[in-house]
This record gives structure tokens, sequence and C-alpha cells, in this order.
């Protein structure tokens, strides 16, 4: 899909200049940025930020539990 965005020539100079020493196109430089952006700037779904999260520690949770709350004695 094409779309029109204004940038400023500072930028589009030093895009240019960053395609040239990759040997892409401009518009390739400005694909991957923008994935780059979205990729790590993306919310993870809410179902995705707990679920799995304690499978690789290399203890049970519940014996984490047990063990923590065992310091309180």
């Amino acid at each position: 899909m094409r779309t029109i965005i204004e940038i400023p020539d500072l930028q589009l100079e030093q895009l240019a200049r960053f395609a040239a020493e990759a040997n892409i196109s401009r518009a390739e430089l400005i694909r991957r940025a923008v994935a780059d952006y979205l990729q790590r700037y993306a919310t993870p779904k809410e179902d995705e930020t707990a679920f799995g999260l304690w499978a690789a520690k290399a203890e049970d949770g519940l014996t984490y539990q047990e063990r923590i709350r065992g310091e309180w004695d």
C-alpha cells in the first residue's frame, strides 16, 4: 500500500545515506524501520503478558512460594 508522509530534508538525507550503505532502497529502509518500531513497541495481548512466565524457571512455582513464605517464620 502506498502512503504519503512528510519527512524533513535532513532526515531524508540520513535515510538516503543509510540506504546506500545497506545497498537497499530508501523505501525498503523505511519499511524495515517501521517493522522494527512496531515490533519493539507493540503492546502484548492481555493473555500473553503472563502465560508461560514461569516456564523458564528451574524451580516449580509452588516450591518457590513455600520457600519464600518459609522465610516469614
